[in-house]
């Protein structure tokens, strides 16, 4: 976070220390302009990764006890398949396996091809097809003339859908192109109606059109299209917080209906509802916009600066960059993961493996995929443009409330969920003890970090502008669980965030989930700043609420005798207090006790022993309790709502508070507002990560 004082220095803490071994006692070097049959010096280095690898085994193998470290040259080292790193290939904590850039350029894996020939557009027939203000900027290049055949597929991708690879994409001087739409990017097209048969009504009463139906548009530009089988519509078809992308088996321009191929979403059409068509050549109408017809190989781009001035890249590889499984003690450093249509790195089992001063851009799928293992940590990188998450932590045990440690700090995430955009935050925690600390999100379509589990850490992150294309959704959000219990949400800065329909809150506690800790956080200009969504024994204390509405918002949504909630709450969260151990969780988190008289029968769960004390809430709206909520079921008292408490430059989002502000001899403490956000540290001065 950028402040007009002096950060203070910050003691880096060991998940940052376990990332800086002693200098190695053995070397290898390669470059994309060596030779595997070189013995790997740095004047003779190897060109490939896995003959390097394979060396670094064989010397392992005798000499466990030392060092190792592989020096990566800068420049492109393209890849046709993961590079697998095994338990074979790890260290110790005393004798790590290191690899990192040489510091003479940046090292960069890259799942992709860089494309050249760019040529004008001669195809009368092409030509034709396209407006006539892009006829002379669309250009072409042959893509199976230059040795590319795999051009991938568009995929049903979406809320709640299975992850698959992206299709090919284009990428210039870095940055994501658009896939021909209509209409433009940031614009959307409304569903006109719904063909009666088939149309139900929703769990809350709405309308909505049997998908197998299709649904009716109003606009007449289609007509002018040709018949393709590759086009797609993309939509939030019932809900701003579900989205899906349909092929389209029929488009009807006389009756102005679509109808979509299975697989469908989850819901229905709804009128009303935001869609647009994509993979449309006639829709390639301004810069930066591009179409691959995978019959003729040919890709048609209309580049947004002179061809020549920028790299051009497309995506191929579907796996990722690079896989490690069951190994240990791995550091990555210093390396840029790019133009891959699957995810840059995953990470399977083993034990602290850091991935440090890397920069991972123009990913198909996820960032980084942690799954199991024990104290693995991302740390000090640059992640952007990600297709669906940025990095995603699974790990500890919830059947033993064992934790599993791993850590993302100190990262810089901007434009995760290119493609997927539901439920694909930036950063993802699933199960017990994950600590996520000063990182920076912003620019993401829907929630900027999501966790299910228990007892994680989310600290001194910084979150803005996210919900940019969705609704009903927070900067930090869980739900639907009364055991999700010891989670702690402290010291972070959330301010701007968007949304549509319902708009979007900062911390959003839905759905009943319960237990968590909300303190010392500030937030600016956020709807529903701390939104307690029917649950219970939240901790909302010492926070700064600034122009919010409201700053805290508490429902009691579990009373209501809805189909809809009354199943919530006694059918799907019943079930989840079922599948965790009874005495373990009742002994770590006594609370859940106060439920178990609503279930004996089926009253309605309230909202109640949420305590919320010591905030300071300035402009706004300081508290809205509704929909069934008793403010007599809470512990609200000794709250500061008023004009400006004493902040040192709240003009220049500077909150911290004056050393003589009258609210600290109210029970109110400092937050240590400099420290939010990323650190100075020596993996952000990586040239990967500038």
């Amino acid at each position: 976070m950028k402040l007009p004082v002096i950060k203070s220095l910050v003691v880096l803490s060991f998940s940052i220390l376990f990332c800086l071994p002693s200098l190695a006692e053995n070397e290898w070097f390669v470059s994309p302009k060596g030779n595997d049959a070189n013995p790997g010096t740095r004047e003779k280095p190897f060109a490939t990764l896995e003959v390097t690898r394979d060396a670094v085994r064989q010397f392992r193998s005798t000499h466990s006890t030392k060092n190792a470290t592989v020096w990566l040259d800068g420049g492109i080292y393209t890849r046709d398949r993961s590079f697998e790193l095994t338990a074979s290939d790890g260290g110790s904590s005393n004798a790590p396996v290191i690899y990192r850039s040489q510091g003479n350029g940046v090292p960069r894996l890259v799942g992709g091809r860089v494309i050249k020939n760019f040529k004008p557009v001669a195809d009368p027939q092409v030509l034709s097809r396209f407006t006539e203000s892009a006829r002379s900027h669309v250009l072409v290049a042959d893509l199976k003339g230059q040795g590319i055949t795999n051009y991938g597929e568009l995929q049903p991708r979406g809320f709640s859908r299975h992850t698959f690879p992206a299709h090919m994409e284009l990428f210039f001087g870095g940055e994501p192109m658009i896939l021909a739409r209509y209409p433009n990017e940031g614009e959307w097209l409304k569903i006109s109606d719904i063909p009666s048969s088939g149309a139900h009504k929703d769990e809350h009463g709405g309308e909505l059109g049997n998908l197998r139906d299709g649904f009716h548009f109003a606009e007449d530009r289609p007509a002018h299209w040709q018949v393709s089988k590759d086009i797609w519509v993309h939509g939030y078809w019932a809900w701003d917080w579900a989205n899906s992308y349909e092929q389209v088996t029929l488009l009807d321009t006389a009756r102005h209906l679509v109808k979509t191929a299975p697989p469908h979403g989850l819901y229905g059409f709804r009128k009303g509802q935001r869609f647009c068509f994509i993979n449309v050549l006639e829709e390639l109408d301004q810069p930066g916009e591009y179409y691959v017809d995978r019959n003729s190989g040919l890709l048609y781009f209309w580049p947004p600066k002179p061809i020549d001035s920028s790299e051009v890249l497309v995506s191929i590889l579907e796996s990722p960059l690079v896989s490690i499984k069951n190994a240990s003690n791995i550091t990555l450093r210093g390396i840029a993961f790019e133009a891959t249509r699957g995810t840059a790195i995953q990470i399977d089992g083993g034990s602290e493996v850091c991935i440090a001063g890397c920069g991972i851009h123009m990913i198909g799928n996820d960032g980084v995929i942690v799954n199991g293992g024990h104290g693995h940590r991302v740390v000090g990188c640059n992640i952007d443009n990600t297709g669906d998450a940025g990095v995603i932590l699974r790990g500890g045990n919830r059947q033993t409330l064992s934790p599993g440690l791993h850590v993302v700090e100190d990262c810089h995430f901007q434009k995760q969920g290119r493609w997927t955009k539901c439920y694909v935050p930036a950063i993802l925690m699933e199960g017990v003890g994950l600590r996520a600390s000063h990182n920076l999100i912003h620019d993401h379509p829907h929630c900027g970090l999501l966790f299910t589990g228990n007892d994680h850490l989310i600290e001194f992150n910084e979150i803005h502008h996210i919900a940019l294309e969705t609704g009903d959704v927070g900067a930090i959000y869980t739900g639907r669980n009364y055991t999700f219990r010891g989670n702690r949400i402290c010291n972070n800065f959330i301010h701007h965030t968007g949304g549509v329909g319902m708009g979007s809150m900062g911390v959003y506690m839905d759905d009943c989930v319960s237990g968590t800790e909300i303190s010392s956080n500030v937030f600016y200009k956020v709807s529903r700043a701390a939104f307690l969504g029917g649950g219970r024994d939240h901790h909302v204390e010492n926070n700064i609420f600034v122009d919010c509405q409201p700053a805290v918002a508490i429902d009691a949504r579990g009373m209501d005798k809805a189909p809809v909630w009354h199943n919530m709450v006694y059918d799907f969260m019943k079930k989840g207090l079922g599948e965790v151990p009874k005495d373990l969780y009742r002994s770590r988190y006594p609370a859940i006790t106060t439920l178990d008289k609503y279930y004996e029968g089926d009253p309605g769960i309230p909202a109640e022993h949420n305590v919320v004390v010591h905030n300071i809430s300035v402009g706004g709206k300081w508290m809205s309790i509704d929909w069934h909520a008793d403010s007599k079921l809470q512990d609200i008292h000794d709250n500061f709502v008023g004009s400006d408490p004493g902040f040192v430059a709240p003009e220049k989002m500077d909150f911290r508070l004056k050393s003589d502000a009258s609210v600290l001899k109210q029970g109110f403490h400092p937050i240590p507002f400099d420290r939010v956000g990323l650190v100075d540290n020596e993996f952000r001065r990586e040239p990967a990560v500038r």
